[in-house]
């Protein structure tokens, strides 16, 4: 279970790591650095795009184009080419928010929050992107809009606004997308770090990167308490995607942004892409559910 360097780069805040079966790769974000990259491990092959602004994730339309979370908008990137093409705006009047963390669900809707970067708390807000391009705010309230996952039965939305230090459990209707009733599934002691990224196995276990904590965790939802801790030789871990041909690698990105030399300098992987067996298989990560 010990972490290994793939992918050969350092990002300055890595984030949003997916793993699509039909490209049989890695996609992860670099936000500040505005680079979306991709990874084949099998053979180390690795492409990226940059991007014009900070950029929160990205996930993969039905015709394996690119949707990524810019600063302010929704953009189709098309890996082919690098062009972009901006599909809706969001919070294009708030030069205090920016999109952050999202997913598909099993539906293939696409859902991505956003985060305040100012003194104000609780002004951000969790998006949901249908197959029409139809944007609707989905929760209010929010301040960093972080990880999301869903459970196997596609009845539970689990979700990290992370200065709350929990994760929630909110009832999900697959067929309409609607959200229903909302109950803390974990409380976070504050001293293991921050939640941030989430992914989920094939047993409905969370995993869950923290900001701040060095680790990647195991949480049952159900019993809420942790059940393994990864450690991660890196202070800031940010998220976590399971991916290879049988989706039993951990795959982990971590950030070196804001720490100081003397930081970096004791901490020399701060940024890398990790990869780590942990003896779990996660669930295939849905598409887009349009072309683009």
């Amino acid at each position: 279970m010990s972490p290994e360097v793939v992918g050969g780069l350092r990002c300055r805040l890595g984030e949003g790591a997916l793993w699509d079966p039909g490209l049989g790769r890695l996609l992860w974000v670099d936000i500040v650095g505005h680079r979306v990259h991709s990874l084949d491990p099998s053979t180390g092959a690795r492409d990226e795009h940059e991007v014009s602004d900070d950029v929160g994730t990205v996930v993969v339309a039905r015709n394996g184009r690119l949707l990524v979370a810019l600063r302010d908008r929704l953009a189709a990137l098309d890996p082919a080419t690098g062009t972009l093409a901006t599909v809706v705006p969001i919070e294009p009047d708030r030069p205090d928010t920016r999109c952050n963390d999202g997913k598909c669900d099993p539906a293939g809707r696409f859902w991505v929050g956003t985060l305040v970067e100012g003194a104000a708390r609780g002004t951000a807000a969790l998006y949901c992107l249908d197959a029409e391009l139809e944007l609707s705010v989905r929760l209010k309230g929010v301040t960093i809009s972080n990880g999301l996952c869903w459970s196997g039965d596609g009845r539970r939305l689990y979700y990290i606004d992370t200065p709350e230090q929990r994760v929630d459990e909110i009832a999900f209707d697959a067929a309409t997308g609607r959200l229903g009733a909302r109950r803390v599934a974990l409380e976070i002691p504050p001293a293991l770090g921050a939640p941030d990224g989430m992914t989920i196995d094939v047993e409905d276990q969370l995993w869950i990167a923290l900001w701040g904590g060095g680790a990647v965790i195991r949480v049952d939802p159900i019993a809420g308490r942790i059940t393994e801790r990864i450690a991660i030789p890196t202070t800031n871990v940010t998220s976590c995607a399971f991916g290879g041909a049988s989706l039993d690698q951990l795959f982990v990105t971590t950030a070196r942004v804001g720490r100081s030399d003397a930081e970096l300098a004791r901490e020399p992987l701060a940024g890398a892409l990790f990869r780590v067996e942990v003896g779990a298989r996660g669930v295939a990560a849905a598409r887009f559910a349009r072309d683009l």
